[in-house]
């Protein structure tokens, strides 16, 4: 019982986070699972989880994406993946949420003080995002973490909250389609691990609804006041928990 519940917890928290409500909420998904499984089975029951929530908001979403950011994110996503299959047995979870958390909360830091220059109303940049879009792609692979590097590169375009979610879902669409021959081989598809996807199925679908249906009717100042303000806790707790997981496993 107690698996069930802290799953559905997980998948709704993602599934609301998929749905492009609170972007920054998906990074709690896996690390929340390992609490009652392990970790590379949490990714691989999640996978076809986060594929069905792409089909719902991509259905949602599909006329508002802003493909200049898609495409710019995209080749650095795909060499991620690549790069984060070849290390899949050295590079540990534990590392990979240090360093999210770390770059997540200078992030913040340095759109609160601010430390430098703003970046709000730039536009996108190739080098830059395609950067941003490798780390994505390497952190979703392990841990289904690639929100905040996506932020990032994001959030300071400070894009209309539907065309925010609405570029996600394609992106990260793309993505998660990318991982899965190598989920396979790595044998994190397993039959156990499909048959309690199935059972939580219902859970991202209603998590996916609820969030695509406050997203269009959400102020844009207050969606970002609220994203930035979830990515600091978030990072907190990445940090904490790769720190946790090097020196005190």
């Amino acid at each position: 019982m107690s698996f069930f519940l802290v799953a559905a917890l997980a998948v709704f928290l993602v599934a609301l986070s998929k749905s492009g409500l609170v972007a920054s909420l998906g990074v709690v998904g896996v690390p929340l699972l390992t609490l009652v499984m392990p970790a590379r089975d949490a990714a691989g029951m999640m996978l076809p989880l986060l594929i069905a929530m792409d089909v719902i908001a991509l259905i949602a979403y599909r006329r508002e994406v802003d493909w200049k950011v898609f495409w710019i994110l995209l080749p650095g996503a795909m060499v991620g993946t690549l790069i984060a299959f070849s290390l899949s047995a050295v590079v540990s979870e534990a590392m990979v949420r240090l360093a999210i958390g770390m770059i997540a909360l200078a992030f913040v830091l340095d759109a609160w003080l601010p430390l430098r220059k703003k970046l709000e109303g730039l536009p996108p940049s190739r080098p830059w995002g395609t950067f941003w879009g490798s780390v994505a792609g390497f952190t979703s692979f392990v841990s289904h973490t690639g929100g905040p590097p996506v932020q990032i590169y994001m959030l300071p375009m400070r894009l209309p909250p539907a065309l925010f979610a609405g570029t996600n879902a394609v992106f990260f669409a793309v993505v998660n389609a990318s991982k899965i021959p190598f989920y396979f081989v790595l044998g994190q598809l397993s039959l156990a691990n499909m048959q309690a996807a199935l059972y939580l199925m219902p859970v991202a679908i209603i998590g996916m609804a609820l969030g695509v249906f406050l997203v269009r009717r959400i102020d844009a100042g207050l969606f970002y006041r609220v994203a930035y303000i979830l990515i600091f806790l978030l990072s907190l707790k990445l940090i904490y928990d790769g720190i946790t997981g090097l020196f005190f496993a």
